[in-house]
């Protein structure tokens, strides 16, 4: 992913790490709040990432091609040492969000199992960042929710 493209309105594709286009993020311009679409090579959109309104912590939701609700992340109100957010996961286990976010070096876990890692340090190319998900993973929800944080994490950008 290309830090820097998630602005409002703005479109970027992920690729997987062949450098195939796998997914295309659309920004929808001209709506109350943001929201970012992730569609398929096809143009199929496989969820959606909306802001929410009128909460007094950062969240945004992630829902499925059908409005049903995916994920809900969340920023943590007490970060001691480093930026944290929680991921509540329609159908399963919450997942957290933890490291530091502002510099692409940070983990997502299921309680003390890691479940992906996202690092800049992997790539000499500026503003690019890699996202690597265990093979047990949704995809598509874990590089969503990777997005919703770096919203959340870079308001304006």
């Amino acid at each position: 992913m290309r830090e820097k493209l998630v602005a409002f309105g703005d479109d970027f594709w992920i690729e997987n790490d062949q450098g195939q286009k796998v997914f295309k993020v659309d920004g929808k311009v001209l709506r109350v709040r943001d929201t970012l679409k992730f569609k398929d090579t096809h143009g199929n959109v496989q969820c959606q990432i909306q802001e929410k309104l009128l909460r007094i912590k950062d969240t945004m939701e992630v829902e499925g091609p059908n409005g049903e609700t995916l994920a809900v992340v969340k920023k943590a109100l007490i970060t001691p040492l480093r930026d944290r957010w929680i991921v509540k996961i329609g159908n399963g286990p919450d997942l957290s969000v933890q490291g530091n976010i502002l510099d692409h070096e940070y983990t997502i876990s299921e309680g003390n199992k890691k479940v992906a890692e996202i690092s800049k340090k992997w790539f000499r190319i500026r503003d690019t960042y890699g996202v690597e998900v265990a093979p047990d993973q949704n995809d598509i929800i874990i590089l969503a929710t990777t997005v919703a944080v770096d919203m959340m994490a870079n308001p304006g950008n």
